[in-house]
């Protein structure tokens, strides 16, 4: 990525685990908070890491950056989670520059996502390089990158089907219920935790099952009742949690923590109770499975029971790949001029120097001098030529390689790192 005069650093990696290898408790190990990701930020910029982007969630941790070999990004992931690197190799995959553009296009277009189609992760990648901006740590390659990415999601998501049909994971929460649950517009309904899953969730609760006793429980009891307030439900303080699951018949559990918030001994009651846990890393303790009135299920199983509309949903991938090949070779394209912008604009300054030393001379022949038309047209001519040494340098017929050092050459040209 030298080349391309866009980095200090010799390559652009991703770095990361997902769904397709890694379990939810291995991906739990490597799950970064908001606070996770701060710290991970604070100390890249103490190692002198000048561009990364960090997305975590259910599915996927991933680190996007310049780096001199990948394992800075990795050990960066290990000293902000509780994954280690043995654990890392076991289950992740490296991509480096051209892969690992790719790799961004695949994931924030849904089609590297558990449920195809599924654009939530866009919204992450969104959010990341606002903060890695705000923290400095958002260089021009990886902002336009991110926005040809968004670009590409937007098209896929408009242009095709492949977002078709209902297979989020909140729906797909509502439909195991239907399924498994009978008379579920009279059962009592616990959802624990105010996430995107559970605020997705709950609206797919109101809207599906006409169920009038669904009642939110979360530490912050603002932002229950901030969602409580949309739909005309019930919260209940958090020191009420294991009086509220006593009395219902479905716990939906949708929290954020690094470790179970609800196990066995929460449970007092002897009646059934279907627990579903939609959080990554696991917030329901494996040990509710000895009672014998709770079915507990995760995400992971939720994430397999809509089959057919991703059948369908495949049959849209090309077009979508075609998409992305398309919004790829723009980025691309601007890429390639990447490599030649330090040698135009050093061809320029050195243009405007040759037309400063004839204006001057100019200047003290003519009596009558037009100072500025004369700034006017040498000013055009330098743009001209310049712009006509860039179209060169864009065909793909040529070297660009030996046609930079002709250029160079001729008009003794030394691009130095402040004219890039």
């Amino acid at each position: 990525m030298q080349n391309y005069n866009i980095s200090k650093s010799s390559s652009f990696y991703a770095i990361g685990l997902s769904y397709k290898k890694a379990d939810a408790d291995i991906r739990g190990h490597f799950s970064l908070d908001d606070e996770s990701k701060l710290n991970l930020l604070v100390q890249a910029k103490e190692n002198n890491i000048e561009s990364l982007l960090v997305i975590s969630t259910c599915n996927r941790t991933e680190i996007y950056g310049f780096a001199q070999h990948p394992y800075q990004l990795i050990q960066l992931l290990c000293d902000n989670t509780r994954g280690t690197v043995e654990e890392f190799r076991e289950v992740a995959y490296i991509y480096k520059n051209q892969e690992a553009i790719a790799h961004m296009f695949r994931v924030g277009s849904g089609l590297d996502s558990q449920i195809l189609g599924d654009f939530e992760i866009i919204s992450q990648l969104r959010v990341s390089a606002r903060l890695s901006k705000k923290h400095n740590l958002l260089n021009p390659f990886s902002e336009r990158l991110v926005n040809a990415v968004i670009q590409s999601s937007k098209r896929i998501k408009n242009e095709t089907g492949i977002s078709s049909g209902a297979t989020s994971v909140s729906f797909a929460s509502v439909q195991y219920i239907f399924d498994t649950v009978e008379d579920i517009s009279n059962k009592n309904i616990l959802l624990f935790g105010t996430g995107k899953i559970g605020r997705n969730t709950c609206e797919n609760l109101v809207k599906h099952t006409k169920n009038e006793h669904i009642t939110l429980i979360n530490r912050t009891k603002t932002k229950a009742e901030q969602i409580a307030g949309k739909f005309n439900l019930v919260v209940k303080d958090y020191a009420n949690l294991q009086e509220e699951i006593s009395t219902s018949d479905i716990l939906i559990v949708a929290t954020g923590a690094q470790r179970p918030t609800v196990d066995k001994y929460l449970i007092q009651s002897k009646k059934p109770l279907l627990i579903l846990d939609l959080s990554i890393p696991k917030n329901v303790d494996e040990n509710v499975n000895d009672l014998p009135n709770v079915s507990l299920v995760h995400l992971d199983h939720l994430s397999k029971i809509t089959d057919r509309t991703l059948e369908a949903r495949k049959q849209h991938i090309p077009f979508a790949e075609a998409i992305i090949e398309e919004v790829k070779a723009e980025f691309n394209t601007w890429l390639e001029t990447r490599k030649f912008a330090p040698t135009i604009k050093a061809l320029k300054h050195k243009l405007n120097g040759f037309a400063s030393a004839e204006l001057d001379v100019q200047r003290k022949k003519i009596s009558d001098f037009n100072e500025a038309q004369a700034e006017l047209i040498s000013n055009k001519i330098i743009q001209k030529i310049t712009n006509h040494f860039a179209h060169h340098l864009k065909d793909d017929t040529i070297s660009t390689d030996e046609s930079l050092e002709l250029i160079k050459k001729v008009f003794q040209l030394d691009p130095s790192p402040k004219n890039a």
